[in-house]
C-alpha cells in the first residue's frame, strides 16, 4: 500500500508530460556532472514554467517518506526494481533522499510513464 496518493501522482504525471512535451526542455543524456547536481542546473532555466512550479510544490510538500516512495515508483516503472523488491526500492529511495527531489525527478524525460507503470504494478490507475 502507498502512503502518497495516487491521484497525487496522477497528477504528477499530468505535469510532467506538460513539462517534457515543451521544446525548450533538453535533458542531456550523458550528464556533464555525475553528481546529480546536473538535474539543478539544467532546470534553472525553466525555473519559472507553471508545469514546473506546480510539480515542484506538489513534491515539496509531501513528506520525505512519500517523496522516497516517487522515486521508487520511477524506478520500479523503469524496471531497475521489480514488484517483489518494492522493499529493496523503498530503502535505496530512503538511502539516497534529498531535498531536490523534485528536481531529480523531473530531469526523467519519461517520468510520466514511469510514475503511470509504477502505479499500474501497486493496482493504481491515472484517469485521463
Amino acid at each position: 500500500m502507498l502512503s502518497v496518493s495516487p491521484d497525487n501522482v496522477c497528477r504528477l504525471v499530468e505535469l510532467a508530460r506538460e513539462f517534457h512535451a515543451q521544446e525548450a526542455v533538453t535533458i542531456p543524456e550523458d550528464p556533464a556532472n555525475p553528481s546529480g547536481d546536473w538535474a539543478v542546473q539544467m532546470l534553472a532555466s525553466h525555473a519559472d514554467d507553471a508545469s514546473f512550479l506546480e510539480f515542484k510544490a506538489i513534491v515539496d510538500d509531501l513528506e520525505p517518506d512519500q517523496q522516497q516512495e516517487l522515486v521508487a515508483l520511477l524506478w520500479l516503472g523503469r524496471e531497475d526494481y521489480g514488484r517483489p523488491e518494492w522493499r529493496d526500492a523503498l530503502a535505496q529511495a530512503a538511502d539516497s533522499w534529498n531535498p531536490q527531489t523534485a528536481e531529480y525527478l523531473i530531469a526523467h524525460p519519461l517520468l510520466a510513464s514511469y510514475l503511470e507503470k509504477g502505479l499500474d504494478l501497486h493496482g493504481y490507475q491515472c484517469n485521463e
